[in-house]
């Protein structure tokens, strides 16, 4: 069964000095897989290229994978070529093959990509964030249209407390009581005690102190056995996650914007052929962080095929 138990922090604040080198083991010796769409070898685009091939890639986690056949079966469902060079791995590779097209278009969360960009980028907005990362692009490469879809952090209680508290799926951080929050545990990466998107900044953007804090994963099993089980009553889930619909949690909005932006979109190499910018773009535009996490939890927990859940989603908006 697909796992999503992923670290988005982890993806964003990857060492920059590792492009260069990273980039030229990806060229040489780069081991590629295909998704379930094609056979094909995506470390040889370049020669197909003239033909108007384009290749989708993905990173080595399931949310990445459905959303680049999503993306790669929209195009082909247009009559473009399509191939699939999956589970890439860390963002500096990724990045490196962008770069040098050997991808063409991948699936990205633009705030985690501003800051692998631009550690010290402050966005303010969706636009902001697109903004400032299209800015510090290399020039071959651009970003399309953003989706309403976000995965990012987020606060998330268990039903028991939601119950106790009636918090809902329409609650905010901010009408979280401070006398409320002083009385539970909440759960998270180590890092989540010492960073702005996190105690921190809770502290600072919404008066919010905890009664403790309990070292676990990055929104992993974890955190989220121990949310089950009471072991913590708030903790940080990735807003996306399958689990916090299965086990009926409720995310409070973030309406301080403390977690920042993380909305899917397409990073595309300029090299794109005429007309593909619009299926994505015509992707995007459907794309729902309550969606996302409906084709989430179709793999995730049910064990579904990413790509026969694409051609599902696809076929149900009508984009195939």
């Amino acid at each position: 069964m697909t796992s999503f138990n992923v670290s988005r922090s982890t993806r964003t604040r990857a060492a920059a000095a590792l492009v260069a080198s990273a980039a030229a083991v990806a060229l040489s010796a780069c081991g590629s897989s295909s998704s379930s769409s094609t056979g094909s070898n995506p470390l040889a685009p370049t020669a197909a290229a003239a033909g108007g091939a384009i290749t989708v890639g993905s990173n080595n986690f399931a949310e990445s994978t459905i959303l680049a056949d999503i993306y790669g079966h929209a195009l082909a469902a247009k009559g473009f070529q399509v191939k699939y060079h999956a589970n890439i791995g860390s963002r500096e590779i990724s990045y490196g093959l962008m770069k040098n097209g050997l991808v063409t278009v991948m699936p990205e969360y633009n705030g985690a990509l501003l800051s692998y960009l631009d550690p010290t980028a402050v966005p303010t907005s969706t636009a902001d964030t697109d903004t400032k990362a299209s800015a510090k692009l290399a020039g071959v490469l651009q970003l399309l249209n953003p989706s309403m879809a976000e995965d990012k952090d987020s606060l998330t209680v268990n039903s028991n407390t939601a119950k106790q508290y009636t918090l809902t799926s329409s609650s905010t951080i901010s009408s979280l009581p401070p006398k409320v929050a002083a009385s539970l545990v909440i759960g998270a990466a180590p890092e989540f005690q010492t960073r702005e998107q996190g105690l921190v900044g809770l502290k600072d953007k919404y008066g919010l102190q905890f009664k403790s804090f309990k070292a676990l994963d990055p929104g992993g099993t974890l955190t989220k056995t121990a949310l089950q089980g009471n072991d913590v009553q708030i903790a940080d889930i990735f807003t996306t996650d399958p689990s916090i619909q299965k086990n009926g949690w409720v995310t409070l909005l973030d309406d301080k914007g403390l977690f920042g932006f993380q909305n899917v979109v397409p990073l595309a190499n300029k090299s794109l052929p005429a007309g593909a910018a619009t299926v994505l773009n015509d992707v995007s535009a459907k794309l729902t962080t309550a969606g996302l996490m409906a084709l989430n939890a179709q793999v995730g927990l049910q064990g579904a095929d990413p790509a026969q859940v694409a051609d599902q989603w696809l076929k149900a908006n009508g984009l195939s």
